[in-house]
């Protein structure tokens, strides 16, 4: 446009083009900035410039929800800052819990500053918890833990643990999970020492006691302010029931020794009668002998028939002697004690 052009202009149409100019200005304002969300933060007392909530938008951050965290923390008092707020939310963590947690910690003169309570957050753990946990202390059962005295019974106890969050160590540091351990370690140890199931029954306050000579809370986000035992009672008898069960076991020892043994007598019996079989055979093979030799003998005339009948008489006579001395054995051994029948 040339400054002839420019001339020819009137100056109320100039007025109407910077009119326009500003109009779509502001049409464009309002399409960008979110008015509603920055007269709320303006009217509350805590201001938003109009540059800020558009960049909020622009990067896709959950400005309303922002806004309002905000207001609320500048109502309770705390100068944080919305940018760190902005920060916080789009590192993934929780701003809300943040802010409750430095809310409640500042109604409670506790010493949390915001970098404290984001780490926290950030770390997994639960601020709102945390803080509450510093200001009230919070009670934690443990189960039944059950051990055994030196007398042999089972003592079964329950213990609950009063525990205080220590916001300093928070991060790093070992959950309730970790004391619930150590103290059922404890328990364990404790009825372990005691020479009578009758001692724990007592005085159950010998486990709290013993417990608390040891530093349970070491590397933990909690203190422990108390140990109470809030229940006892007897179970089995295990030093007899060991007993018993190692009596079992031996018998059944015993009893496998013995049938082994019983095995080998057996297979040594029937190892004589294979042996005893063997010999009568080596026997009657010999007699075998004695009879050819006889018959050989009497064929060379060596050995004639009535030496033969002889002999006869005399292995009769043999056996008859026999016979007549295992009757009058078996006859002393039916009167007893060996002695021979008087009557």
């Amino acid at each position: 446009m040339t400054n002839s052009m420019i001339l020819a202009i009137p100056v109320w149409g100039i007025w109407l083009i910077v009119l326009a100019c500003v109009l779509a200005l502001l049409i464009g304002l309002l399409f960008l900035v979110p008015t509603n969300v920055w007269f709320r933060a303006l009217v509350s007392g805590a201001h938003v410039s109009m540059f800020r909530l558009i960049g909020m938008k622009m990067r896709k951050v959950d400005y309303k929800k922002l806004v309002n965290i905000y207001i609320v923390s500048q109502k309770a008092g705390l100068d944080i800052p919305i940018v760190e707020l902005e920060t916080h939310l789009m590192a993934g963590g929780d701003i809300e819990k943040v802010v409750d947690a430095l809310i409640a910690a500042h109604s409670a003169k506790m010493d949390l500053t915001l970098e404290q309570a984001k780490a926290i957050d950030l770390a997994g753990r639960d601020v709102v918890e945390a803080v509450k946990t510093s200001v009230t202390p919070r009670v934690i059962k443990t189960g039944w833990i059950e051990a055994v005295a030196k007398n042999g019974i089972q003592v079964k106890a329950m213990a609950q643990v009063t525990i205080r969050a220590r916001l300093d160590k928070q991060i790093g540091m070992a959950d309730t999970e970790t004391i619930l351990a150590r103290v059922g370690e404890g328990v364990v140890t404790a009825i372990g020492k005691s020479n009578s199931h009758l001692d724990i029954m007592a005085d159950p306050s010998i486990i709290s006691k013993t417990i608390l000579q040891d530093n349970l809370d070491k590397q933990t986000a909690y203190e422990i302010v108390s140990i109470d035992i809030c229940d006892v009672d007897i179970g089995q008898n295990i030093g007899a029931k060991l007993k018993i069960e190692d009596a079992e076991a031996k018998k059944k020892i015993s009893q496998a020794a013995a049938e082994e043994r019983k095995a080998q007598a057996i297979a040594l019996e029937q190892e004589m009668k294979a042996k005893t079989q063997e010999m009568k055979a080596i026997v009657l093979a010999a007699e075998s002998k004695v009879h050819e030799a006889m018959a050989t003998a009497m064929k060379n005339g060596k050995f004639g028939v009535m030496d033969y009948y002889k002999l006869q008489n005399m292995v009769a006579d043999t056996n008859m002697r026999n016979s007549i001395s295992n009757a009058k054995d078996k006859d002393d051994k039916s009167n007893g004690n060996g002695r021979p029948n008087m009557d």
